[in-house]
Order: C-alpha cells, then sequence, then structure tokens
C-alpha cells in the first residue's frame, strides 16, 4: 500500500513537473484549416467568421499556426486582425497571389526568418500552379525555419494540404514531404502541419508515421501527455453525423521535444462555425 502510495506520488510530481514548463520556452502550435471564401456556405461564408478565427487564434495564444485554403482575401482579413503575427505564403494556382495558400503565421515578436519557401505537391516540385499526378487540384507545401527568441533555439515548420481524390497525387505527395523536410530542415527538429485528407489508418498517414522509415514524422497527439477534445476535426459546420467525423488535421513532429498538451478546439457560437473543421493546437516544448 505504501508502495503504490509513493508511486502515485512521484507520478504526480513528474506530472507536475512536466506541465510547469515556463512558458516562454514552449510554443503554442497550431493547424487551421479555415475554409475557402464560399458564397454557398451561408451563415457560414466566411464575411460572418473572419473575426471569429482570427479570435480564436489570439484567444488560445497561438504561437505559429499553420493554415490551409487561405485565398488571398482571407490572408489580407487575418493579417489585418493579427498585427503581432508575421507571415509567409502564396497562392498555389500562380505562386503569387491567385488560388488557396498554406499560409504560417507566427509571432512577431518571437521567432525570426532563416530561410523559407513553396513547394508544388507535383512530379515537378518548381512547376507553378501544375497538378501533381492524378490530383484534382494544386497542391502545396510552404516551410520555413525560425529562430526563438526566447530559447535561441531554431527549428522547421511546414505547411501542407493533401489532395483529396488522386490516389497517386496522395501517396506521393506523403513520400515528397517526407523527402523535401528532411532536406530543408538542416537537422533542425521538425514540426510539419496540415490538412492531410486522411485518417490514421489511411495511405498517406500510414507513410508518413511508417516507423520502419528513418525519416518517418510522430503524430503529436500521440505523444500528448495531456489530450483534450473530440476524437474528429472535419465537420462540415456541424452538419457530419458525430460518428462519421474524422481526423484528418495533423501536427506531426520529429526531433527531442516533449509534448505537453494537444487538443481539438470544437468550438461554435449557436449555428456560427469558426470553419468546417476544428483547429488542432499542440503545446510542445523543445529540448
Amino acid at each position: 500500500m505504501m508502495k503504490n502510495a509513493l508511486t502515485l506520488s512521484f507520478l504526480l510530481l513528474l506530472s507536475t513537473v512536466i506541465y510547469a514548463a515556463p512558458k516562454e520556452k514552449t510554443v503554442n502550435v497550431m493547424t487551421f484549416n479555415i475554409r475557402m471564401d464560399n458564397q454557398e456556405d451561408g451563415i457560414n461564408n466566411w464575411k460572418f467568421r473572419k473575426e471569429y478565427a482570427a479570435n480564436l487564434i489570439k484567444f488560445h495564444d497561438a504561437d505559429i499556426v499553420g493554415a490551409q485554403e487561405v485565398l488571398n482575401n482571407q490572408f489580407n482579413d487575418l493579417i489585418e486582425r493579427l498585427p503581432a503575427y508575421n507571415h509567409i505564403g502564396v497562392g498555389r494556382t500562380d505562386g503569387k497571389k491567385e488560388g488557396e495558400a498554406c499560409a504560417i503565421f507566427f509571432r512577431k515578436d518571437r521567432f525570426k526568418i532563416y530561410e523559407s519557401g513553396t513547394f508544388w505537391l507535383s512530379e515537378d516540385i518548381n512547376a507553378i500552379g501544375v497538378k501533381g499526378w492524378d490530383a484534382a487540384c494544386e497542391r502545396i507545401a510552404t516551410w520555413v525555419i525560425l529562430k526563438d527568441n526566447n530559447t535561441g533555439k531554431k527549428f522547421f515548420f511546414l505547411n501542407t494540404h493533401l489532395d483529396h481524390k488522386g490516389v497517386t497525387a496522395r501517396r506521393e505527395g506523403a513520400k515528397l514531404i517526407l523527402e523535401k523536410t528532411k532536406e530543408l530542415s538542416k537537422g533542425f527538429p521538425i514540426i510539419v502541419t496540415g490538412d492531410f485528407n486522411a485518417t490514421k489508418t489511411d495511405e498517406p498517414i500510414q507513410i508518413i508515421t511508417d516507423e520502419k522509415n528513418p525519416e518517418h514524422l510522430s503524430d503529436s497527439k500521440e505523444n500528448a501527455e495531456l489530450k483534450y477534445g473530440p476524437e474528429w476535426t472535419c465537420h462540415n459546420f456541424g452538419r457530419t453525423p458525430l460518428k462519421q467525423r474524422p481526423i484528418i488535421d495533423y501536427i506531426f513532429i520529429k526531433g527531442n521535444f516533449t509534448v505537453l498538451k494537444h487538443g481539438v478546439l470544437s468550438e461554435n457560437m449557436g449555428t456560427l462555425y469558426p470553419s468546417d473543421h476544428s483547429p488542432v493546437m499542440a503545446t510542445i516544448l523543445i529540448k
């Protein structure tokens, strides 16, 4: 009985130590498919959601956000509403402003850019506006190497959105993300966010998390000390029945990390949702 009490006390002490990591040394990472501006969304059209989406990012104190489906007007709306954040990202159609961006927002006062770029998920990664393999849409990945002013540590961050239809495009896109992440990260710790249009048993996620591959990434949720929220991320503005809602949005990691918390932020204001996806957030300590 005494042994069990001592064991419980030790575990409680260890938990306290883990969660007591100084806030300035942890990074709140968010992945957020904001849903493209579509007039058919009615009450959940972007014009009704943009304040909500921006305030959600601020309220949850996100340090860095990988956002998907960001059209140029939405990019501008978020830039205006998130003055404390720097940003990178290009439209997937012309490499400038046309089409959806996989945008990255990060705190101006905390992070410094060392390198950044965008590549296309296709046979030719530099072929702007090209649909790779059998993809239904152009797909891109935007990346950045950041230095954390609080700790002096550098890390690699990539944000992407896999195709939702093309079987080959989904497979090859997942492989390409691993390949380019290894090449571009220069040995720094890796964080990858995105809407992967795949559940954990689907081929793209199986490729990304395959432990037999030394370049594999790990799902931050699986490593989290504290898990919060539902077992789904995509809900179609609350219309998808609960049992049919999948997890397709992820924060992947590779390197010397401790994941303190992971949560699916399933918020709404009555009939208004911030998006048709719930954002996912993880609090990460880069060691």
